[in-house]
C-alpha cells in the first residue's frame, strides 16, 4: 500500500510551541526550506533540512553542514467524503430529513455505498429542542444498506459535532472501523424563543450560572465585561471580528446570513444592532439554525483508494472544569492546551496552517481563541483582526467561511461544518466566494461551553 509522494504540501518540523513569530515585529513568516514527506500505511514521514546560513547552520562562527530531522507522523484518518446543506431556518425540514438528506450525499460524495460503512455516530445536542431524542438510528432511515450497523449518538454541548468527528476516528485508530458516517444535525428555529434560552443555558453550570441575566449570551456577556475591565474597552475589534465574519459569508452559499454588514453597523448601537448582554450587541452573536452536515471517514489504506483523500494530521480534546467560578474564564485555558497539544503531535507551529476554523459562537470568543491558540499575547488579541492578519487574504484568515457568526450555529452540526469546509478548502473544492488560495494546512478549534470542551483538529490533503 506503500504511496510515495513528492513535497507534501505545509509539513514542516519545527518547535512546537503554538507562536505567532512573536520574534517578528511585521507576523511575517519566515522563508525556509521546503520540506520532503511521504506517506505510507498512515505514517506521514517529514524530512527537513536547515538552510546552511540560517541560525544554527553556523558553529564557532563557520558554516555547518545542513542538519537534517526525520520524523513519523501517525495519520488517525480521512474525510472522504461530505455533504452540507444550508444553514438558517429551514421550512419543512424535520430532524430526520435532515439527516437523511447528507447522509445519503456524503457517502455519493465519497464514491463509498452504505454497505461499507461500519459505523455511524451521530451528533445531536438536542437538549430540549427536538421532541425525538433518541436519534442515532434515524441516520438508518438514508439508506436500507445501513440497517443493523453500528450506530451511537453523542452530544458535548456546542461542541457535539467535533465530538462524533472524534468519535469516528478512534474507532478507525481502533481498527474496529475502516469506513465511518459521521452527520451532526440540529433543528432551533422551530422551538419558541423563550425555550431556546433555556435549552442553551443546559450547556452552562446550571447551578451557579442559570440565573445569569441574557442566557446564554449572558454568559459571554459576562465574559466581555470582564475582559474589558481587564484589558479596557474592546468594541472596536469586537465590530471588526464581526464585520470581518459577515463580509466572508457572503460567498458561503451554506450561510445563513449573506450580507456584508459593515463595521459601522457591527459598531454602533442601533434599533437593528442593539445590546443583547453586557457589551455584546446582537452583531456580536451567532445565529440560531437549522442545518446538518456529514462526513465519511476512513482509514488512511482505505482513503487513497478512493477519489480524494484529507487526512488528520492531528487531534486533540481537552475538558475544562464546567463551572466559570473554578478557571480564569478570559484564558481559555483547555482551548491553548488543545492547541499546544495538537500543534506539537503533528510537527507544527500556528504559522505553518493556511487557515483556521474557529469557534465565534460570540465575536469575544474568538477575540479570546486568537490568544489562546498562540496568534497573540494575552490581552493583545485586538491587535490580529486590527492589523489585518485574520482577514481572508491576510497572515492567518480565521473563518474565511464566515464563522458561526454569519453561517449560523445548529449546534450539533456546528463542529461537523466546521470539519467539512476544512476539508472543502484543502481539496479545492470550497465554494469560489471563501476558497482560500493555495490552503495546504488547515486548523479547526470546537468549543462547547464557556471554554468547557474543546476540540482542535489538524488537516492536510494527501490525495
Amino acid at each position: 500500500m506503500a504511496r510515495q509522494a513528492g513535497p507534501m504540501p505545509g509539513s514542516t518540523v519545527r518547535n512546537p510551541t503554538p507562536a505567532f513569530n512573536r520574534n517578528r515585529e511585521d507576523g511575517a513568516k519566515p522563508e525556509r526550506p521546503p520540506p520532503q514527506s511521504c506517506h505510507r500505511a498512515g505514517i506521514l514521514l517529514i524530512t527537513e533540512e536547515s538552510d546552511k546560513n540560517s541560525a544554527g547552520g553556523r558553529q564557532g562562527g563557520r558554516i555547518a553542514q545542513p542538519w537534517r530531522i526525520n520524523r513519523e507522523i501517525k495519520m488517525s484518518g480521512c474525510i472522504v467524503g461530505w455533504a452540507h446543506t444550508p444553514f438558517g431556518k429551514l421550512t419543512g425540514e424535520t430532524v430526520e430529513s435532515l439527516i437523511v438528506r447528507v447522509a445519503g450525499e456524503a457517502l455519493a460524495d465519497a464514491g463509498v455505498a452504505a454497505a461499507d460503512v461500519d459505523e455511524i455516530v451521530l451528533g445531536h445536542f438536542n437538549a430540549g429542542f427536538s421532541a425525538q431524542d433518541f436519534t442515532a438510528s434515524l441516520v438508518l432511515q438514508a439508506s436500507p444498506d445501513l440497517r443493523f450497523k453500528r450506530a451511537l449518538r453523542v452530544e458535548n454541548a456546542c461542541a457535539t459535532g467535533s465530538a462524533a468527528v472524534h468519535q469516528g476516528l478512534k474507532a478507525i485508530a481502533a481498527k474496529s472501523a475502516r469506513v465511518v458516517l459521521v452527520v451532526g444535525v440540529e433543528q432551533m428555529t422551530t422551538t419558541p424563543p423563550a425555550e431556546i434560552g433555556r435549552n442553551l443555558l443546559k450547556a452552562s453550570y446550571v447551578r451557579e450560572e442559570a440565573d445569569i441575566e441574557g442566557g446564554f449570551a449572558g454568559i459571554f456577556g459576562k465574559i466581555a465585561g470582564l475582559y474589558f475591565q481587564k484589558y479596557g474597552d474592546q468594541s472596536d475589534a469586537l465590530a471588526m471580528i464581526a464585520a470581518k465574519n459577515h463580509k466572508n459569508g457572503v460567498g458561503n452559499p451554506y450561510a445563513q446570513m449573506r450580507k456584508d454588514l459593515g463595521y459601522d453597523f457591527c459598531r454602533t448601537e442601533s434599533e437593528k444592532n442593539p445590546f443583547v448582554a453586557g457589551p455584546l450587541k446582537r452583531t456580536d452573536c451567532s445565529l440560531v439554525s437549522d442545518g446538518a452536515a456529514a462526513l465519511v471517514l476512513a482509514d488512511v489504506e482505505t482513503a487513497l483508494r478512493l477519489s480524494k483523500a484529507v487526512a488528520f494530521r492531528a487531534t486533540e480534546h481537552v475538558q475544562d472544569f464546567l463551572p466559570m467560578s473554578k478557571r480564569d474564564i478570559l484564558k481559555f485555558e483547555g482551548c491553548g492546551r488543545a492547541w499546544q497539544s495538537a500543534l506539537k503531535k503533528a510537527g507544527l507551529t500556528l504559522d505553518d496552517l493556511s487557515f483556521v476554523e474557529t469557534h465565534d459562537c460570540f465575536t469575544i470568543a474568538e477575540l479570546i481563541e486568537y490568544e489562546a491558540m498562540g496568534l497573540t499575547a494575552e490581552g493583545q488579541g485586538a491587535r490580529a483582526v486590527a492589523e489585518g492578519w485574520t482577514q481572508k487574504d491576510g497572515r492567518l484568515p480565521i473563518n474565511p467561511s464566515g464563522g458561526l457568526k454569519a453561517k449560523g450555529h445548529p449546534i450539533g452540526a456546528t463542529g461537523v461544518s466546521m470539519h467539512a469546509l476544512t476539508a472543502m478548502q484543502l481539496a479545492g473544492a470550497a465554494p469560489e466566494g471563501i476558497q482560500v488560495k493555495g490552503a495546504r494546512l488547515g486548523g479547526v478549534f470546537n468549543m462547547g461551553g464557556a471554554a468547557v470542551a474543546n476540540y482542535v483538529s489538524i488537516l492536510e490533503r494527501i490525495k
